[in-house]
């Protein structure tokens, strides 16, 4: 026989926007809030140091790892992560065009630093950086305009 999954204790009740539409139901929530506010942390700051691993090993091109290579590494790291998580607590309170912008922003910065660190010119890394930037904004932007109003609110 089957069995539903445990909750994490917390009754999620169904919504209704107005009285005479239809009621959505939401999925329960698995983990806990106290998991929720250590994955907030704990996600970027593991996608920052595979980040730093990335730009040091591009940045060594194969050659003996240094202590600078491992500070550099390291640093890259901790502006990543912390980037990320100002962006995770800044972003969703704007407007969603001004939302999809900033992640656009980081995403082109980020990739086109990486890109530099191949030691190609750097139009090129500027154009990949602009490149990247464009089609993150084009998909966040659909994102947030499909699933929030003008506000900023989520819808269903």
């Amino acid at each position: 026989m089957a069995r539903a999954a445990p909750t994490s204790g917390t009754p999620r009740a169904s919504i209704t926007a107005s009285p005479g539409t239809r009621t959505v139901h939401r999925p329960p929530d698995v983990f806990d809030e106290r998991t929720h506010a250590v994955a907030r942390v704990a996600v970027p700051v593991a996608i920052g140091l595979v980040y730093g691993y990335w730009a040091a090993a591009l940045r060594r091109d194969a050659g003996p790892i240094t202590g600078w290579n491992l500070l550099f590494g390291f640093v890259s790291a901790i502006v990543f992560a912390a980037l990320c998580i100002g962006l995770l607590i800044v972003a969703p309170l704007l407007r969603r065009e001004l939302h999809a912008v900033l992640w656009a922003a980081f995403a082109g910065i980020a990739l086109g630093f990486l890109y530099s660190q191949t030691g190609e010119s750097v139009l090129r890394s500027a154009a990949i950086a602009l490149a990247v930037a464009a089609a993150v904004f084009l998909a966040d932007f659909y994102r947030y305009y499909t699933h929030e109003d003008s506000e900023g609110h989520r819808i269903g």
